[in-house]
């Protein structure tokens, strides 16, 4: 076998894996009522900024929309057309870090609609010590979904990544893609349970 005539098909596989961007790991914690019966993946849906987050930077909150719509379809729901079954709240938080001094950042696309998990479940922590001697953006991405006949909180999860301020997962459009991806996957979960996607 002539090396320099496969050497070509080798290199082919290393050379298609370098074009993907790595984004590094997502902690994810989701809850929901599965439990108490209800069923997730049908009816319509709407996404809309959560709380405060309204008043943002609409610019800087659409990857993030967009991420959540494109995910909320994969699952089963379907656009609204007219009335809407289910309505999913975000909300996003980004804040940069040099080794333990965290600061937010204002990008318009902070808010929040009370603490993490009074929906559902309850509070989670994420320790960021792998990052403690460089500057760094967490980014989190926070959603809900609120079933619109009786205004119930039926599903929430966080999702969050950290890393290197320049790095691929500090850019809003990627974070967004990977945040939502990582959130919904194997939707709706299991309930109170964190996991970490690669």
């Amino acid at each position: 076998m002539n090396l320099f005539r496969t050497l070509p098909l080798i290199l082919i596989p290393l050379s298609l894996s370098a074009c993907a961007i790595p984004t590094g790991p997502v902690e994810v914690t989701r809850f929901n009522r599965i439990a108490e019966g209800v069923v997730y993946g049908t009816g319509s849906f709407t996404v809309t900024p959560a709380g405060d987050a309204q008043s943002g930077d609409g610019l800087a909150l659409s990857p993030y929309l967009a991420a959540v719509e494109r995910e909320m379809k994969r699952v089963g729901y379907s656009e609204a057309l007219g009335a809407t079954d289910v309505v999913a709240e975000i909300s996003v938080q980004r804040v940069e870090f040099r080794g333990n001094n965290r600061s937010p950042v204002s990008v318009g696309v902070g808010g929040s609609t009370g603490s993490y998990g009074s929906g559902v479940g309850v509070g989670v922590g994420v320790n960021l010590n792998a990052l403690a001697d460089q500057r760094g953006v967490e980014t989190m991405l926070d959603v809900r979904i609120r079933r619109t006949a009786d205004n119930l909180v039926i599903w929430e999860g966080k999702a969050v990544q950290s890393g290197a301020a320049n790095s691929p997962s500090a850019q809003p459009g990627i974070a967004a893609s990977k945040l939502a991806a990582a959130l919904f996957k194997d939707f709706p979960g299991t309930s109170g349970e964190t996991i970490t996607v690669p």
